[in-house]
């Protein structure tokens, strides 16, 4: 079992340096001059000089890179060009927001794409197997963006029921006031939660479909029925051969979530990490892109990692691998 985690961490590591260099490469294809958030088109030479040199924008890229790395290593993420205020805070504050919006998507995601799955397995061909799957593919099949705004104007606009932005009362886009675990803030929840989850509901539902399907053709289960054992009884040994799989694709999903949920948290105006990236893309805040999309991406490697070392200790055929 050490081995084997060493393994898997030693995999991790190259992957984590590549994470760094795609995040501080990617944000200069993007067209447009920085500095542009901070200084008018008619600014003199020499003020445009002095503020490349306060952002190290002067220096070779390769230079600007190991600096950027050997300050990301330190937790220095630099200062946001167009607010002027650290990253490290406006990013660790919008990655709880997302996290907060991610991982109930992902309950509501999961739970009904196992039970979804679990039932139309049990049925192929049935009724309840062509309604889970016709849901299924309806939610992989609808944007997340339209459906946001479909609900938004019936549960907020028609119905009056559900706020349509913000994080809780009194919040804003900027920020607003600090999450807290009660019926206030979770009613600005609900609408972005349920719009994001429909996309991981109708993969883990295929996914358990096919799973519980393939596992009950194998010869062990007709064993178990021949040993007499209940449906209940049987269920279990299929669930636990399942359930890597099924761990290995709920771990894929939530970091599709955390780093997917940009135009659902736009529609909502939720303060997270999806809505920072859209205004530093649109501000083309280079400091702040380069550590929004290093948190996101180091957040997907390190939730890979934890999916590797989990599935091991559910199922101990996989320490062989």
């Amino acid at each position: 079992m050490f081995a084997y985690l060493l393994r898997r961490l030693l995999y991790t590591l190259p992957i984590a340096l590549g994470v760094t260099l795609l995040s501080f490469l990617l944000v200069y294809l993007a067209p447009g001059d920085p500095l542009n958030a901070i200084a008018p088109a008619d600014a003199p030479a020499e003020v445009v000089s002095a503020l490349k040199s306060a952002y190290g924008l002067d220096k070779p890229m390769p230079v600007q890179y190991g600096l950027w790395l050997l300050r990301a290593v330190q937790g220095d993420l630099g200062v946001s060009i167009a607010s002027g205020r650290a990253v490290r805070s406006e990013v660790l504050s919008a990655v709880k927001n997302t996290l907060i919006l991610a991982a109930f998507a992902a309950l509501l995601g999961m739970v009904a794409g196992v039970v979804l799955g679990a039932i139309a397995g049990n049925h192929i061909g049935g009724v309840a197997d062509r309604f889970a799957s016709g849901l299924s593919v309806l939610g992989v099949s609808i944007p997340h963006y339209w459906l946001g705004l479909v609900l938004t104007i019936v549960f907020s606009v028609w119905l009056d029921w559900l706020p349509a932005m913000g994080a809780g009362p009194g919040s804003s886009a900027a920020g607003g006031n600090a999450w807290a675990w009660d019926w206030a803030h979770f009613r600005h929840l609900i609408l972005p939660g349920v719009t994001l989850c429909v996309i991981p509901m109708g993969i883990v539902t295929r996914t358990v479909r096919a799973l519980v399907a393939e596992t009950l053709q194998q010869e062990f289960v007709t064993a178990l029925w021949a040993r007499g054992l209940g449906r209940l009884a049987v269920f279990r040994h299929v669930a636990k051969n399942a359930l890597p799989t099924i761990l290995a694709v709920a771990g894929l999903q939530l970091g599709y979530l955390m780093g997917g949920s940009i135009l659902v948290e736009t529609v909502f105006a939720w303060p997270g990490t999806g809505f920072l990236l859209n205004t530093a893309i649109f501000q083309r805040d280079i400091p702040l892109l380069q550590g929004t999309i290093l948190m996101l991406c180091m957040f997907f490697v390190a939730l890979n990692l934890l999916v590797d070392v989990l599935q091991p200790l559910i199922d101990p055929r996989m320490r062989r691998v």
